[in-house]
């Protein structure tokens, strides 16, 4: 065991409070590995289970000093700032999927390599939802994360804004046609290099 493996959690966790950073980087180093293995367990997704593993890191260098230390090892609050990653991760999913059944549907064919081409670009599609709301004006995405992805009420959301109701719906509605527009441009810009591909 070198020098650097016998140094424990919490002198290192004490060291990183102090403002050596290397100290933290060697937390993340020996526990990164097992949180990705408890988190990919979880959400079967290898990129999602990286995504949540960088977040559990950053929250525990942003909230350092009130981790808990259990048998010398931070790992155990580790695996429980992943539980609760996770669980964000999976709700803004959840919110994604339902912001997509809201969508329009995009105008596709109906040629025999459509099953093919739907399977193939399942997480494409995906990825495309936030590349879509990206491409929306800073209003429109202020009246859709209040309305859709964070479900507050229509007379909520226009209490936050400053403006009457009625401008949050019409604010609204105009915001989930540009979105669909936006969304079904994508995908429909995703689909000819596909069925390139499936060409013999």
């Amino acid at each position: 065991m070198n020098q650097e493996k016998s140094v424990r959690d919490r002198e290192l966790l004490e060291r990183g409070l102090a403002g050596n950073g290397h100290s933290f980087g060697e937390l993340f180093e020996r526990h990164r590995d097992r949180v990705f293995r408890h988190t990919f367990s979880i959400l079967s997704d290898a990129t999602a289970a990286e995504d949540v593993t960088a977040m559990v890191f950053y929250e525990a260098w942003r909230k350092r000093s009130t981790i808990r230390i259990v048998d010398e090892s931070i790992i155990a609050w580790l695996l429980v700032t992943a539980n609760f990653t996770i669980r964000n991760h999976t709700r803004q999913q959840r919110r994604y999927r339902k912001f997509l059944s809201q969508l329009p549907e995009p105008e596709r064919g109906n040629d025999l390599a459509q099953d093919v081409i739907d399977q193939q670009h399942a997480e494409d599609e995906g990825q495309l939802i936030p590349a879509a709301f990206k491409m929306l004006n800073a209003q429109s995405r202020d009246i859709l994360t209040l309305c859709v992805i964070e479900q507050l009420s229509i007379q909520q959301a226009a209490s936050v804004i400053g403006v009457p109701d009625g401008t949050i719906k019409s604010r609204l509605s105009r915001a989930k046609s540009k979105l669909g527009q936006f969304y079904s441009d994508a995908v429909t810009s995703t689909v000819p290099s596909l069925s390139e591909r499936c060409l013999p």
